[in-house]
């Protein structure tokens, strides 16, 4: 932790003085890295709850988006069809490999990597990561790190590009259909991203985006099946290429929407972002969302390293057991004891209800139903 933490206060008081929240620039209201820590277990000084809110504001809709978001959905819906009755199974498992390789360029490359700096990597992997994240096509890496990181630090403000405080709908997709915030651009611009310029690898994406990513998301996926197993164009299209985009955006994006807003919260109530299994399922381990918004430099994501649920971190070990991937990052278990015990949920599997040192105040404010005779 950095050397001006300062000591927690206890579990159930606030700080007594708030930063003004009545002016028109968002405030910061998350950490982004370790050394944004103002207590020794990992939080902000202050109280961030008063300063999650949204503007009420006309949204500027951005109808080319529009349109072509829902002929993508209604490709995918087509796509799904065909997958279920007319696609050959190699062309299904080809898109299931290239939906493997997309998540794990968002998640291992421009998530963990790139956008938090949890850990280091060799460039040999950095290539595979900019490669797989090219298939993915949510943007260039480098945009992508750098809007993630304003959504950390100012985590559902205006400056929050799918800030979840204006619901469900366009923290999931609605923030695509309309122009940005102005406060998201700002707060943008405004950060340090010296070290993602200093990748030559994530550079050479940002400038050749445009060549590169028709090639990987579009054009290759539709012509290696048709030329390699005679598959037809019409399921190459809309099986490997259309459904498997439109899948994968989607279950990338109920890390906005689902994850900030169903599941538990263990290590941090007073947070939005939970703990959603499915969603950590569908995206190779991105559903632990309430412990990754409390320690986001961990490169697990999790407090735990259990890979069913997590395949990226499999992915991240992998390689650091042959040198590519390095100074991975995680938490000391007692600055994650701290943190539950002053503001966790009490659903922690470890220190949650049942605990030896639960309090009788913390008992009696909680009702039991369907209390088995003892």
């Amino acid at each position: 932790m950095p050397p001006n933490a300062a000591t927690l206060p206890p579990p159930t008081t606030l700080p007594s003085t708030f930063p003004d929240v009545d002016d028109n620039t968002s405030k910061q209201t998350g950490v982004l890295f370790e050394a944004d820590a103002d207590t020794v277990d990992g939080a902000l000084a202050t109280d961030i709850r008063p300063l999650k809110k949204a503007e009420k504001r006309k949204l500027a809709l951005v109808w080319r988006n529009i349109i072509l978001f829902g002929y993508l959905h209604l490709a995918a819906l087509y796509g799904g069809y065909l997958l279920l009755f007319q696609a050959k199974w190699t062309t299904i498992a080809f898109a299931f490999a290239l939906y493997s390789m997309g998540m794990i360029g968002i998640t291992g490359g421009a998530h963990r990597l790139w956008a938090h700096r949890s850990y280091k990597a060799k460039w040999p992997m950095r290539l595979i990561l900019i490669i797989f994240n090219t298939i993915a096509f949510q943007d260039a890496a480098f945009h992508w790190a750098r809007d993630h990181r304003v959504h950390h630090k100012y985590s559902e403000t205006d400056a929050d590009p799918h800030n979840a405080t204006r619901g469900f709908f366009f923290s999931h997709v609605g923030w695509l259909l309309c122009k940005k915030h102005p406060d998201v651009v700002a707060k943008g611009k405004g950060l340090d991203l010296s070290d993602l310029r200093a990748d030559p690898i994530l550079m050479f994406q940002k400038r050749h985006y445009m060549i590169l990513m028709p090639l990987a998301c579009f054009i290759l996926p539709t012509l290696i099946p048709v030329y390699y197993w005679d598959e037809s164009l019409l399921n190459a299209w809309f099986v490997a290429t259309m459904f498997r985009w439109c899948f994968q955006l989607n279950t990338t994006w109920l890390v906005n929407s689902a994850a900030h807003k169903f599941g538990n919260r263990p290590y941090d109530k007073t947070i939005n972002p939970s703990q959603t299994a499915m969603v950590a399922f569908f995206t190779f381990g991105e559903g632990w969302h309430n412990y990754h918004h409390v320690f986001p430099w961990d490169y697990k994501t999790s407090e735990w390293g259990n890979y069913s649920l997590n395949l990226t971190t499999a992915f991240i070990d992998l390689f650091a057991k042959i040198g590519w991937a390095y100074d991975l990052k995680t938490v000391a278990p007692d600055t994650i004891e701290r943190r539950v015990r002053r503001l966790g949920d009490g659903t922690h599997e470890i220190w949650g209800w049942g605990d030896k040192d639960i309090t009788t105040e913390d008992t009696q404010a909680v009702l039991l139903v369907n209390k088995m005779a003892e």
